[in-house]
């Protein structure tokens, strides 16, 4: 699903925005520059901040806590009301995070996997899935409610048989959450998350040419 060299990858765009480099320097952000015509946007995850060159704006910085789940307990046994999402269900997926904001989610991010929902009268009221899978990691990611249908237990059903999945499968969930938004930290703490590091998300967008440019 990356696009890129051994310097700089990225997802497709219809996937996410999302880049990485082993190291956050200035030759690498322009090298990933070069992939780029404006006004393109890129988000990365970063351990620390970092100072981008002249043909990056950044448009978004903030702290994020990267939560980890390292110990599985006992697993939730498999829960009858949550049904797995496929390509019929991405416009109301695409409906549900675009009122919601849980990150990016775009017309093919589905293609992370494992993405499940629940659904309402015949409305996807609440979902979850998989995202980034480094090493023996899987980012859980897009856990969302409607706001009609917030209070009911949704999320924490959904993330319950999200880290049974992950768990069952010998590798450990991990979730990006703003340290502002405490209701999200509470719920995940409740599950057994742990915050594992505080980390720097930036959005960056690439300049036009004549204001700055990426060799």
């Amino acid at each position: 699903m990356s696009e890129g060299n051994q310097v700089a990858k990225y997802f497709r765009r219809d996937i996410g925005w999302f880049a990485g480099m082993e190291t956050y320097n200035a030759e690498n952000l322009l090298q990933l520059g070069t992939f780029f015509s404006p006004p393109t946007r890129v988000i990365l995850f970063t351990e620390e901040k970092i100072i981008p060159p002249g043909c990056w704006e950044i448009k978004l910085e903030r702290a994020l806590f990267q939560m980890i789940h390292e110990q599985p307990g006992d697993l939730a046994p498999k829960d009858a009301e949550i049904v797995p999402l496929g390509d019929e269900h991405i416009p109301a997926m695409l409906k549900l995070t675009e009122l919601t904001k849980p990150g990016p989610f775009f017309s093919r991010t589905i293609e992370f996997g494992n993405y499940e929902g629940i659904i309402r009268d015949g409305q996807l009221v609440a979902m979850a899935g998989h995202r980034l899978q480094p090493f023996h990691y899987t980012e859980l990611s897009a856990v969302c409610t409607h706001p009609n249908h917030t209070g009911k237990g949704y999320a924490g059903r959904l993330l319950q048989q999200q880290l049974a999945m992950v768990h069952s499968a010998g590798r450990i969930p991990f979730l990006h959450v703003y340290p502002d938004n405490t209701s999200a930290i509470s719920v995940y703490q409740r599950l057994g998350f742990h915050v594992r590091k505080e980390m720097v998300v930036y959005s960056l967008e690439k300049k036009a040419p004549g204001i700055a440019s990426c060799y």
